[in-house]
């Protein structure tokens, strides 16, 4: 039950083979069972879940249901969900529970999906591994000594291990894409603007966007048709047509014109991991795509160039969690001074506190231009970049991560080494493009991913690209034995 595809739990719940509350306490069965070796959600929501299915089943039984009636799924725990803990894996809103629903949230339960609950992730989603979480790691199903990635990688284990059949993430700097690498999924950035971020807990306000996070690609399309469209109450969403995602995925790849970085293929990148890519990248030829080696020689600018933009973004952001309003508040304060200091030193996690330090220090009057100027300089840089190559091309692949998952606590003690892990990912967010990671074959038993990136609400196309490529392999099929 728990390997089906959303089209065939669809076509069970619409055909009677099966109720929505026997669907739904199947996955809450999955999750009691394996979720304290995973960690993946940090709250589980029976009784609503099952109201939830409940109501579909009633919609099924009149007739009045649409294709994703009735099927589970969770959210991360960065979207405000009404009445239930958004806690974005910190201390700090540890005790805050949304008074309203994230567009998302409201978008998705509008489609008649039962959310089981809310999954683990990187504090206020800042990390490429999963560890930063106030609530403790999530492990990979692939391997519970290693990560699954971050900062969406309670979506990312939920989903691989099939403790729900789909989850939304996040994606500031790779993090929908980079977690969905290590743990054998498909993960989809969409352009920024496609989705609404009205009631999705703010990171970097520039670079952050919503997106499914599947096992293949016509599930993620599935779920773009539900989430993607236009909100007023976001001031940088896009007010564009939304397409039926699933209506090209069948397209021919006959004349699609690949684009490869030699950037992407050069130091750093594991051996093993480039030897998957280029089988992957053989099987576009035999579909009728066409290679072309291309250079984007500004990628090595993309890690430092993040790491002041995002930074500051988030110092910003975070300034509104000061112990007055909502969220963590310091016992007994001296003074205001007090309850601010010790609020928000106790309320926020180490790596939330690094970066809110480098971006009050590049706000700063005295580095302003130095550093904050200079990085939205480079970014411009990179953004052209990338629209020079498609003149030349369709769309860009590469690998979407230098090295299958690493041990957990590996990389902890050494914070670049940890940012170097979304070095490929990062350059699409600074560029607002579309980007997608899907399952492209196995390191030593670990899972690579393939990274496509497109042209600006080219979503369409990526999932197309990504659907043929899975109609000719079976690498997305593959589960972790011990969760098959």
């Amino acid at each position: 039950m728990h390997n089906k595809t959303l089209s065939e739990l669809s076509e069970m719940l619409h055909k009677g083979e099966i109720t929505s509350v026997e669907l739904t306490r199947h996955f809450l069965d999955r999750i009691k069972t394996h979720n304290t070796e995973l960690n993946a959600f940090i709250s589980v929501c029976e009784e609503s879940a099952l109201a939830q299915a409940a109501a579909a089943d009633e919609q099924l039984k009149n007739k009045t249901a649409g294709k994703l009636t009735g099927i589970p799924m969770a959210h991360k725990d960065i979207f405000c969900t009404k009445g239930v803990r958004t806690s974005c894996a910190s201390k700090m809103l540890d005790s805050f529970v949304a008074p309203y629903d994230a567009t998302v949230v409201e978008k998705i339960a509008a489609s008649g999906m039962v959310m089981l609950g809310k999954t683990n992730m990187d504090e206020f989603a800042m990390g490429s591994s999963n560890e930063t979480s106030y609530y403790g790691p999530v492990k990979n199903p692939w391997d519970t000594d290693r990560v699954p990635g971050g900062s969406s990688g309670g979506s990312a284990a939920a989903v691989a291990a099939r403790l729900a059949p789909i989850a939304t993430g996040t994606d500031t700097g790779g993090s929908i894409r980079q977690p969905s690498s290590l743990c054998n999924l498909t993960g989809l950035k969409p352009t920024y603007g496609r989705i609404s971020r009205y009631g999705m807990i703010a990171f970097a306000s520039s670079l952050d966007q919503a997106g499914p996070m599947a096992a293949n690609a016509e599930d993620a399309a599935l779920l773009m048709n539900a989430m993607s469209g236009f909100d007023e109450r976001d001031s940088t969403s896009v007010e564009r047509e939304v397409p039926d995602y699933t209506a090209t995925l069948n397209d021919s790849l006959e004349g699609l014109r690949i684009g490869l970085p030699k950037e992407y293929f050069g130091e750093g990148l594991d051996p093993q991991v480039a030897a998957t890519i280029e089988t992957a990248i053989k099987e576009f030829e035999k579909l009728g795509a066409t290679i072309k080696e291309i250079s984007l020689p500004n990628t090595h600018l993309a890690v430092p160039t993040y790491y002041v933009v995002a930074p500051a973004e988030c110092s910003s952001n975070l300034s509104r969690m000061d112990g007055v309003r909502f969220g963590h508040r310091a016992e007994n304060p001296k003074d205001l001074q007090d309850l601010y200091q010790r609020s928000r030193s106790e309320g926020f996690g180490a790596e939330v506190k690094r970066r809110i330090m480098i971006g009050t220090y590049v706000l700063s009057a005295g580095y302003y231009d130095a550093y904050y100027l200079k990085a939205q300089q480079c970014r411009r840089l990179i953004s052209d970049e990338f629209q020079q190559a498609f003149n030349e091309v369709d769309v860009i692949m590469g690998p979407t991560a230098p090295t299958t998952a690493f041990k957990l606590g590996e990389k902890t003690n050494d914070p670049v080494a940890m940012y170097l892990a979304d070095i490929y990912t990062i350059s699409t967010n600074l560029a607002g493009l579309p980007g997608m990671s899907i399952p492209a074959g196995f390191a030593e038993g670990l899972p690579t991913g393939l990274q496509i990136i497109g042209n600006y609400f080219d979503e369409g196309r990526l999932l197309n690209i990504a659907h043929r490529y899975q109609q000719v392999t079976d690498w997305h099929k593959q589960v972790p034995k011990a969760f098959a």
